[in-house]
């Protein structure tokens, strides 16, 4: 078994619940050889190295759930380790199943929402937990207000380059598109960011 690092750590990784509630998930076998605990291990690390930046990568995607989202992310990746052809680039791929998980999210959500019969009275302000709310500062809020409003590649590229500082390619192989969509997404997204920016002054 894995020591845990911090809390809520996913080793050995487990469906967070919102996954669980589609079926119950297979119990993990124990390990047996070589390959087994090296792959506890190499999630481990990855788990220390990583998950705080996971975790912010998540937020400011506007996950409504970061913390299950990252918690899915790293299952995903304990369960494929064996077929990844390159164990370094485990961080490459934890970072575009975070992309991918709160995407899908976040479309569940918003035909969860179009589907309500009898919507109710306008929907209550998010309330961010206190570990979200530290993890960006006061003065981003507004920022982070407008962020959330543009379209998901856009909101996807723009945190990409310029909150985890990736190049190009790394954008492209997180977000599963050409380099050149990630040049349109982030010019657009500049764009629309900097025209709200300035209707908020």
């Amino acid at each position: 078994m894995i020591r845990r690092h911090r809390p809520r750590s996913p080793c050995p990784p487990r469906r967070p619940s919102a996954a669980r509630a589609a079926g119950p998930a297979r119990p993990l076998a124990a390990p047996a050889g070589p390959a087994d605990l090296e792959r506890e291990a190499g999630v481990a690390r990855l788990f220390e190295l990583h998950y705080s930046s996971m975790l912010r990568l998540a937020v400011l995607l506007g996950a409504d759930d970061p913390e299950n989202v990252v918690a899915e992310a790293y299952y995903q990746i304990y369960r494929r380790w064996r077929r990844l052809k390159d164990v370094a680039a485990a961080e490459a791929h934890l970072r575009s199943t975070v992309c991918n998980l709160t995407r899908m999210r976040i479309r569940h959500l918003q035909v969860a929402r179009r589907h309500e019969e009898q919507p109710a009275s306008p929907p209550e302000p998010t309330v961010a937990s206190a570990e979200n709310t530290a993890l960006l500062r006061d003065d981003q809020r507004v920022l982070i207000d407008a962020l959330q409003q543009l379209p998901a590649r856009q909101r996807e590229a723009l945190v990409l380059r310029h909150w985890l500082g990736l190049k190009e390619a790394e954008i492209a192989a997180a977000m599963g598109i050409s380099r050149g969509s990630v040049k349109t997404h982030t010019s657009r997204g500049i764009a629309a960011l900097t025209q709200a920016m300035e209707a908020r002054r």
